[in-house]
């Protein structure tokens, strides 16, 4: 068994969309829109077939995202060396991202940093 994808819900799909593929490597499929709901959608693809479907629609309810919270909580991206941690971490620091977190080994033996990305979403970058 395997997770098929992950899904998220954005405001700004194409921000949304170009952060994934600028950051992270992804690679997006073509848009889907639904005339009738207004809902669009795209699936963002990685290198190992993990893919992440980005959402809008109109009137959503875009709460405060507390970082301590039952939901979902974040997603984690393995980048495959300390050193590619490191690099990304600070490319998202020198673009204005908030660095929650790291680069640090946790108590667990991961290392990681976690940024607050896109619309105040939590993310880990790890090995």
């Amino acid at each position: 068994m395997k997770i098929e994808h992950v899904a998220m819900y954005v405001n700004d799909l194409e921000s949304a969309r170009g952060f994934f593929v600028k950051y992270f490597g992804g690679r997006s499929a073509n848009s889907y829109h639904n005339k009738t709901t207004e809902f669009r959608s795209y699936f963002i693809c990685f290198d190992d077939g993990t893919r992440l479907e980005i959402m809008t629609r109109p009137e959503m309810d875009d709460a405060q995202k507390e970082l301590s919270r039952t939901v979902y909580i974040h997603i984690a991206f393995s980048v495959g060396s300390r050193e590619q941690v490191d690099i990304l971490t600070e490319r998202l620091r020198s673009d204005g991202y908030e660095i929650v977190s790291g680069p640090r080994t946790t108590g667990d033996g991961y290392y990681e940093s976690c940024i607050i990305g896109i619309e105040g979403n939590q993310i880990e970058i790890t090995v």
